[in-house]
């Protein structure tokens, strides 16, 4: 065998070491990930035994629950999440109804992947994620009150942002399934309400 030919098979054997790496990673990943969907919380051990996985092998990829859980609901969360509202904003609509639309639509989009932003939220609540989150729910309350940014002072237009983005996103659903025991449905409905109630009473407050 030549010294060309000797070292393209050193090279082969390499990128297949990492080829299996990541291919042990995404196991591991997606048995977190149904495990969790099923509403439970696994150790790292029983995520390597469901996928198969030796425990030992398991470990050097993931040290503890928290990390391995923390980095499944993030795949998730990039692969199957749209972060798209399904409707655009209808410009045509005044701004409570604006408003009403796109959190209604959060509420559904976050609702259709509870299990995986609950098990998010559970990994950010420990304070040793360092991931942002939720960032996109402020985009999209800009977006429907665009038409009030003139209307407001600035100091104001934040604080309903800042205000509103407590009304959205898993938080919420948390909030009003959990303590409040209400059904998805009145769950929705109260989020609406709550957030057309304090765009209302910044708009009152303003105009005075």
């Amino acid at each position: 065998m030549s010294h060309k030919e000797d070292c393209m098979t050193s090279q082969d054997k390499s990128h297949e070491r990492v080829n299996q790496k990541r291919r042990t990673r995404a196991e591991l990943l997606r048995a977190a990930q149904e495990m969790t969907e099923q509403g439970l919380q696994p150790s790292v051990a029983e995520v390597a035994d469901h996928a198969g996985i030796s425990r030992a092998t398991a470990y050097r990829y993931f040290s503890t629950p928290e990390e391995l859980i923390r980095e499944a609901a993030l795949d998730a969360v990039a692969r199957n999440i749209t972060f798209e509202l399904p409707n655009a904003v209808d410009v045509d609509k005044g701004p409570e109804d604006r408003l009403a639309d796109v959190v209604d639509q959060i509420f559904g989009m976050v609702e259709d992947n509870e299990p995986m932003f609950r098990a998010l939220l559970a990994s950010s609540a420990t304070g040793k994620s360092a991931t942002k989150r939720g960032g996109r729910r402020l985009i999209w309350l800009r977006q429907a009150l665009e038409p009030l940014k003139k209307d407001l002072p600035a100091k104001d237009y934040e604080r309903l942002i800042h205000g509103l983005s407590l009304m959205t996103g898993i938080e919420t659903q948390v909030v009003l399934k959990d303590i409040c025991e209400l059904s998805p449905a009145k769950a929705r409905e109260v989020s609406v309400w709550a957030a057309r109630m304090l765009l209302a009473g910044v708009l009152a407050n303003t105009h005075k």
